[in-house]
This record gives structure tokens, C-alpha cells and sequence, in this order.
């Protein structure tokens, strides 16, 4: 039996929403595939981790999937069946839920009054075609498959999945359609369309602008200082990046080509975000000292004051 969103996180039904996002968060760098190379049992856990968090951080998906409306994909779950309506419903017509109809019944319909009112069942709905049903689904996709393009499996029903290829640059919120996916047809008319709602999981390490991936780099205060070559992730697997001498925190970098991977793939811009490391160093105060004593620099010159 597969587990509720609730269960992947480990939180409990009631959780608020900060509990949910703090839990995520912590989960998420804890097994994400960057920080687990090699590891594809991380890989699927960030995958289910993150599929849990997107349907319970959005308050109507989470509602709808308390009151058993969707499953643990967000996919719809079957009306229950209610058979008040056979007891309401003309005599002879198939016990059956209420606001479905049996196609088998529609014959007796078109018997009735198609054929010139003969009501011979083997004409009945003759050259009546309808198209099918179209069918509606969610899938949560994380940020790298969103960002580089590749294929998901879908739920649609109890042992029916189908495989859905994700395009590169797909947005949150869009909408996939699948033509010929959807519910049949009647009487040779062709089936209908699923159409798949994407939604884009969060990432530990990229956010996304437009076409471009966005990430905060850690560096070391030698590294800003003396200049270093160092591995970056990026959505298509890590990169070497040359960090130029006397760089300050909040320099921002550009790996081109390292973005969303569309047609005209965007660029990664990576922002320096200085750690100075242990601050007991003692050696690095004495020297920082005596190097501050002779070369005074005011970094707030010229701020206007409040």
C-alpha cells in the first residue's frame, strides 16, 4: 500500500504548513541526488519527497486530498457510487451510480427513438459517434527534470501508468496535453486527451528566472581572496568554475549555456556568498589585525545615513 504524503515527510496529519516546509527543507538537502552521487535510492526518496511536499504545501490540493478526492499523485479518485438512482430512475434502466449512465443503455435510448421509432435494438444508434471523455491529472516533476527535459511515469488508475515525457523549460502550472489518453469513445469516435498538470518541485540548491538557473556559491575566504577554481552543481551535473582574485560576496558569475535547456539554452548565475570559517582562528586575527592597522578601507563610504 503506498504511502500518504504525510508518511513520506513524517509528519502528522494536522502539521501546519511551516512544520511541512521545515521538514521538506531538511529532507530535501538530506537526499538530494547532488549530495548523493551514485546513490539512486536517494535519488527516488528526494523524488517521493518532494511529490508529497508539493501536494501538501498547496492548501486546495492538500484539502481535496484529505477529503479522498485525489490520491497521493494528485490524481482524481473515481466517484464513489451511490445507487439512490435506480431506485428514482425509470423501470428497466441498469442499477447503476448516481450521474453515470451505462453506454449499453444509451442503445435502448437510440432504439427508442432513432430508426424511425422501431426500436430495434440491433439499429439502435446507428451513425451516432461521440469522442471520449477527456481526463484530468496532476504530476509533480522535480526541478532538474523540469529544467533539462526527460520522462516520468503517471498514475492514472490502479495498475494503468503511463509514461510522460517532460519537456525542457516546462513551467509550473502547465498543462501537458496527451492526445488519444483519455476516456474512450462511443460508437468508433475517437478517445479523448489527458491532460496533465505539471507542477515543479522546490530544489535545495536552484531557483529559477526565466530561462536562467540561479544559485548561491560558498566560498572560503582564501578562495575570495586568492582566487580558486572550484566544482559548481548545475542542472546538467557539476562544473569547474574559476573564482577570480579579490572577489566579494554577492559577485555574481555566469556559466552560459548551464541553464534551462531549451532550444536556446539559458545561463547559470552563480552568486558569491563568503564564509569566513572558525572564528577562534587565532593566527588568521593576529594577521588580519596588523594587515587591517595598515591598510584602512571604509566598505561603508559614501552609505548615506539614516
Amino acid at each position: 500500500m503506498a504511502q500518504t504524503p504525510y508518511e513520506v515527510l513524517g509528519v502528522k496529519p494536522d502539521a501546519s504548513a511551516d512544520e511541512i516546509r521545515k521538514v521538506y527543507r531538511k529532507l530535501a538537502k538530506q537526499f538530494h541526488p547532488d549530495l548523493n552521487p551514485g546513490k539512486p535510492e536517494a535519488e527516488a526518496r528526494f523524488k517521493s519527497i518532494s511529490a508529497a511536499y508539493d501536494l501538501l504545501s498547496d492548501p486546495d490540493k492538500r484539502a481535496r486530498y484529505d477529503r479522498g478526492e485525489i490520491d497521493e499523485t494528485g490524481a482524481e479518485r473515481p466517484p464513489r457510487g451511490y445507487y439512490r438512482g435506480h431506485a428514482e430512475g425509470a423501470q428497466g434502466w441498469r442499477y447503476q451510480p448516481e450521474g453515470e449512465m451505462d453506454l449499453s443503455d444509451l442503445e435502448d435510448l437510440f432504439a427508442a427513438f432513432g430508426s424511425g421509432g422501431r426500436g430495434r435494438r440491433g439499429e439502435a444508434g446507428a451513425g451516432f459517434r461521440a469522442r471520449g471523455a477527456d481526463r484530468h491529472f496532476t504530476l509533480t516533476v522535480d526541478f532538474v527534470t523540469a529544467a533539462t527535459g526527460g520522462k516520468q511515469r503517471l498514475s492514472l488508475a490502479p495498475e494503468e501508468w503511463l509514461d510522460v515525457t517532460i519537456p525542457a523549460g516546462v513551467e509550473d502550472g502547465q498543462v501537458l496535453r496527451l492526445r488519444g489518453k483519455g476516456g474512450p469513445g462511443f460508437g468508433g469516435g475517437t478517445s479523448g486527451d489527458a491532460l496533465i498538470e505539471v507542477h515543479v518541485a522546490p530544489h535545495p540548491l536552484f531557483r529559477r528566472d526565466g530561462d536562467n538557473v540561479l544559485i548561491e556559491l560558498p566560498v572560503s575566504l582564501a578562495e575570495a581572496v586568492l582566487g580558486a577554481r572550484v566544482s559548481v552543481p548545475t542542472v546538467t551535473g557539476p562544473v569547474t568554475m574559476t573564482i577570480p582574485k579579490g572577489s566579494d560576496t554577492g559577485r555574481q558569475l555566469r556559466l552560459r549555456g548551464k541553464g534551462v535547456q531549451k532550444k536556446s539554452p539559458g545561463d547559470e548565475i552563480v552568486t558569491l556568498k563568503l564564509f569566513i570559517g572558525p572564528s577562534s582562528d587565532s593566527e588568521l586575527a593576529a594577521f588580519l589585525e596588523n594587515w587591517a592597522a595598515k591598510h584602512p578601507f571604509d566598505p561603508r563610504h559614501g552609505m548615506p545615513r539614516a
